[in-house]
């Protein structure tokens, strides 16, 4: 049983795991905070919020490195370094993982159009889902039986 005390701080945690600044602290530092062992903090971490604390660090430093760049114009390396990542090969790698796509890739497309086709909102996403399927057209000649 999760007591609340143990609940709170495990909050507190994630909202400080969630903030992408480099300087934010390890995860041994927030696991101390929270006045548990790392070992413990993370198995905690991970049965309350279903990934673990490197995971979710991760996650959000890659989506906000997904909006500095389809917003921005800084270039990727300082993306990379702006969202806590020191190796612009891990990070190259680890964007392309989550997103389908390589850093530069996706500026590469936002600069081609509106930035806010790449990040549909509830009603774009529901006028989709309601339209009817398209229909395929066949290649070559069209031929009569």
């Amino acid at each position: 049983m999760l007591s609340p005390a143990r609940h709170r701080a495990l909050c507190h945690a994630r909202r400080r795991l969630q903030d992408t600044d480099p300087q934010a602290g390890t995860v041994a530092e927030i696991a101390a905070e929270a006045g548990l062992s790392q070992y413990q903090f993370i198995r905690g971490f991970a049965a309350v919020f279903g990934e673990t604390p490197h995971h979710l660090r991760q996650r959000h430093r890659l989506e906000r490195a997904r909006e500095m760049l389809l917003l921005g114009s800084l270039p990727v390396t300082e993306i990379c370094l702006a969202v806590g990542f020191s190796s612009l090969g891990s990070f190259s790698s680890l964007f392309r993982r989550r997103f389908g796509v390589s850093p530069s890739r996706l500026r590469g497309l936002a600069s081609g159009g509106d930035p806010a086709r790449h990040q549909p909102g509830c009603l774009t996403l529901m006028a989709r889902a309601w339209q009817p399927p398209q229909q395929f057209r066949r290649s070559g000649p069209a031929t009569a039986r």
